[in-house]
């Protein structure tokens, strides 16, 4: 009985904290382990780093696909609650311009976690000499001063890897 009227009243417990799925289906490391300094210092914001196991990227979080690069390799979205999301796959990989990814949304578009955004072809991306580690950044960090990222794991597309 109290449970329920805590949750009327808003009483007793701490808010939801909102939580952003893991994009990519793979092993959840921590940003230091990422070999380039602009992820691995937090640069952009903190967050979590994905070893993938498998080629895609499907959407974290409900929200809007703000930045569809061109050259396929980063998208970015905000959440209904205001998270500034930025998924990108692989290190340098901006120099492929675009080959061996394939976009299945577009800027502008809304998403619904879980929705495939990106497939990339991981081995001709390593054959290209390139990492495919793909960091999952929080950009507005500084508004969520209690996050927790969870790594050290093996995750499934969907698992919860950050909380806000």
């Amino acid at each position: 009985m109290f449970d329920s009227l805590k949750k009327i009243f808003g009483g007793g417990g701490e808010a939801e904290k909102e939580k952003i799925l893991s994009p990519v289906e793979g092993t959840a490391v921590p940003l230091s382990e990422v070999n380039d300094p602009t992820f691995s210092q937090e640069i952009l914001g903190k967050g979590v780093a994905i070893i993938p196991a498998k080629g895609r990227v499907v959407a974290p979080a409900d929200g809007i696909l703000t930045v569809m690069f061109e050259t396929k390799h980063a998208v970015s979205i905000t959440t209904q609650g205001g998270a500034e999301i930025i998924v990108h796959v692989g290190l340098d990989t901006v120099n492929l311009k675009g080959e061996h990814y394939t976009a299945y949304k577009k800027q502008g578009d809304k998403v619904k976690a879980g929705e495939l955004l990106l497939e990339f072809d991981m081995a001709a991306i390593k054959e290209a000499g390139y990492e495919v580690i793909t960091p999952v950044i929080i950009c507005n960090t500084l508004n969520y001063p209690d996050m927790v990222c969870h790594t050290g794991m093996q995750v499934k597309e969907l698992e919860p890897i950050i909380e806000l």
